[in-house]
């Protein structure tokens, strides 16, 4: 019998940096809700520490509250009935939101990859890296 029983193993995790540049706002910012009480504390312990869905959710929600000209004793206080669903609703349809890591490969081209694609290590990467500029190293030989 495992120890995580009910826990759902593929729920989504986001490091600060990356719950921050899902919902558009700085890292400070993150802590200064949690300080205020508008989000919850992450989850975990010590470097284990993360956040899921329900962090990015409501820091959606108090960010576009803000947006909407609530103040944030306001949305602390819950003084914004009916408004939160319907506006984290509307700001995840308007944008969806991904994080991306970018690998440059030679000056002016990068390579993006979905933060949910792991990175090759080492030689691998190295080996990718090569053979990239390799490729593109062809193209603009004959150009010039």
């Amino acid at each position: 019998m495992s120890i995580l029983q009910g826990v759902d193993q593929h729920a989504r995790r986001y490091g600060i940096d990356e719950l921050a540049s899902l919902a558009g706002v700085s890292r400070r910012t993150v802590r200064f809700y949690i300080q205020e009480g508008l989000l919850p504390a992450p989850l975990g312990v010590g470097r284990g520490r993360h956040y899921d869905e329900s962090h990015l959710d409501r820091l959606l929600e108090v960010r576009s509250l803000q947006e909407s000209g609530r103040s944030l004793e306001d949305i602390k206080a819950g003084r914004v009935p009916g408004e939160s669903a319907r506006l984290i609703a509307a700001q995840r349809e308007a944008v969806r939101r991904t994080a991306w890591r970018r690998l440059e490969l030679a000056p002016g081209v990068e390579l993006h990859l979905a933060s949910d694609i792991k990175v090759p290590a080492g030689p691998r990467l190295e080996e990718l890296v090569d053979w990239c500029r390799s490729r593109l190293s062809r193209y603009s030989d004959t150009e010039e």
